[in-house]
């Protein structure tokens, strides 16, 4: 049995402490948070201590934290793990600064510590199989991948003063997904944004519409279709272009019932919320970081979290300057 630390009781917070508590070989031991409310609450549904920053770092009965706090926090906290040699699963991202996070990785290193950063759309089930048609060669070399990420509603103009911009906070998850199914670095990022949901998001200094284009050596295109809005639930989709084929994961609906009739075919819109969307994967994400905990080899290290934040500084140089970059 591994006990857990979890640091944060927020939206995902609560997420991840159901699944660490949901899982045969995990244990909620402590909850970490300055909001006394959340904590005891949770702390008395899991029967877990109530454990300051100090105490559960140095505590030698947690095997591993399980970083749901706020982004600015996360650093210190991962250093601090490190330097304790407790496992860390981390919720992206690392830190909104590029040097920070370079700097935060190379103290996980010098402990040789385990460093999972939880981009939870690698452990989606459809596109996990979509990916590993990819790497089965079904349907021959990628030409062209498309990602089309689109939120439901965009959240307070007052978010994008704190988040990092859309780039950092809602396309990181795209950048890291180009990567994982390319299963290569691209060489040129182009991107292009406006506000077009709501003008205090632009009046905050972001954008909440864009078109990312990255290219590869190899001559393939990847292109990420992004929105804060789209009126009609979670859109998520994927399509990838090959030499011997097509592959693609469509959204998953609210329920699977289709209409058809002489007005033309009536079905459910996408699941609306990104925690319904990915519920599933959430769950596959914890079960493969307690594989890493067992010794298994991560499919969420450190490096990816660079990698991502890396692909999201670049596309706000192209935005701002109107160039390409070369990467």
């Amino acid at each position: 049995m591994f006990n857990i630390a979890l640091f944060g009781v927020g939206r995902i917070g609560r997420i991840h402490g159901q699944n660490i508590h949901d899982h045969a070989q995990t244990n909620v031991y402590s909850i970490i948070d300055p909001y006394k409310a959340g904590r005891e609450e949770l702390a008395k549904k899991y029967n877990a201590k109530i454990q300051t920053v100090e105490e559960a770092m140095q505590d030698p009965n947690i095997d591993a934290i399980c970083i749901c706090s706020a982004t600015d926090t996360h650093v210190n906290f991962i250093e601090m793990a490190s330097q304790h040699g407790k496992a860390i699963f981390c919720e992206k991202p690392i830190d909104l600064d590029l040097a920070k996070v370079r700097q935060c990785l190379k103290v996980v290193e010098d402990n040789d510590t385990t460093l999972f950063i939880a981009f939870n759309r690698r452990y989606d089930t459809h596109f996990n199989e979509l990916k590993t048609r990819l790497n089965n060669q079904a349907i021959g070399q990628i030409e062209s991948l498309i990602i089309t990420s689109r939120d439901p509603a965009a959240p307070p103009a007052e978010y994008a003063k704190t988040s990092g911009g859309m780039y950092r906070d809602m396309t990181i998850h795209d950048f890291d997904m180009v990567r994982y199914l390319m299963n290569a670095e691209p060489t040129t990022i182009t991107a292009y944004g406006s506000c077009m949901v709501n003008p205090e998001i632009g009046e905050a200094g972001d954008i909440d519409t864009s078109v990312v284009v990255l290219t590869f050596a190899s001559g393939a295109f990847a292109t990420i279709n992004n929105s804060r809005r789209s009126g009609y639930g979670y859109d998520q989709r994927i399509e990838v272009h090959g030499s011997q084929g097509l592959l693609t994961a469509s959204n998953i609906t609210e329920n699977s019932v289709k209409q058809f009739g002489d007005q033309g075919a009536i079905e459910s819109n996408p699941e609306y919320f990104f925690l319904q969307r990915y519920a599933e994967a959430y769950k596959n994400e914890w079960n493969h970081f307690v594989e890493v905990l067992g010794g298994a080899e991560s499919r969420s290290p450190g490096i990816d979290g660079e990698r991502a934040l890396a692909l999201a500084d670049a596309a706000l140089v192209s935005l701002t300057t109107n160039k390409t970059v070369v990467l």
